[in-house]
């Protein structure tokens, strides 16, 4: 089974081999992935979606030059569609055992990761209160993580440091928000709205919500050169 943790990066090179040519993912693209992992979205599901609206495209009869798909949100509903599907098969399935998960996240690279964010977080120029508080944090996990038994580092114990990076997150984007000026907040959004015009028929009223909101927040922590302390973040070399 594919490593929990490798979600974008799965997506992001399907979507590249069925469009056939390289293309990088947009801001707007990773916001959408974000949602989807908030949502709960499969990985298998998100992959069926896309290799659906792929398919769909190339049966379209071909009149004059064929629009070719430049971005995820083309994938939009035929993902929603597949993860219903798949919640209706998986039904009263027994779940996989979470040890398939784990592989590939020794201690140390976590650790690292961690590390390497709290970093960033030191050198902030905005909301330094804030992001001191989340650096420090986040050396306390690395050491938890370091001296916690590696025969029992299950996938559990990774979502549950992922739940918890999850909620400072949100305290170190709530204090970055407060902390922004007005029209860098007003400039982003209005960014946001641009980006997502082509695709509103292809989505629902709350997923445009939480896709402007993921890429609000990308662009902002990109802004200030902060980092994502996610584990979905987490450099796979």
């Amino acid at each position: 089974m594919r490593n929990y943790f490798n979600y974008f990066t799965e997506i992001e090179e399907r979507f590249q081999q069925r469009r056939g040519a390289l293309l990088l993912l947009s801001t707007l693209d990773w916001a959408l992935i974000e949602t989807w992992r908030e949502a709960g979205i499969p990985l298998e599901a998100a992959l069926r979606g896309i290799d659906a609206a792929f398919d769909k495209h190339e049966a379209q009869p071909k009149r004059g030059r064929k629009r070719r798909i430049n971005g995820l949100a083309w994938c939009s509903q035929a993902v929603m569609v597949a993860a219903e599907e798949l919640r209706e098969a998986s039904a009263g399935a027994a779940a996989e055992p979470a040890e398939s998960r784990e592989s590939g996240f020794e201690h140390e690279r976590v650790a690292a990761h961690l590390e390497t964010a709290a970093g960033a977080l030191r050198v902030a120029t905005i909301a330094p209160d804030a992001c001191a508080t989340t650096a420090s944090r986040l050396v306390e996990l690395a050491d938890e993580v370091r001296i916690s038994n590696p025969s029992s580092a299950a996938a559990h114990d990774l979502e549950a440091l992922e739940r918890t990076l999850t909620v400072l997150e949100e305290k170190l984007f709530a204090a970055l928000t407060a902390a922004a000026p007005e029209e860098l907040l007003v400039g982003l959004k209005e960014h946001a709205a641009q980006e997502l015009a082509p695709y509103r028929s292809r989505m629902g009223v709350v997923q445009l919500r939480q896709v402007e909101h993921q890429f609000v927040t990308k662009q902002l922590l990109v802004q200030y050169g902060l980092p994502r302390l996610s584990l979905f973040y987490m450099s796979q070399q």
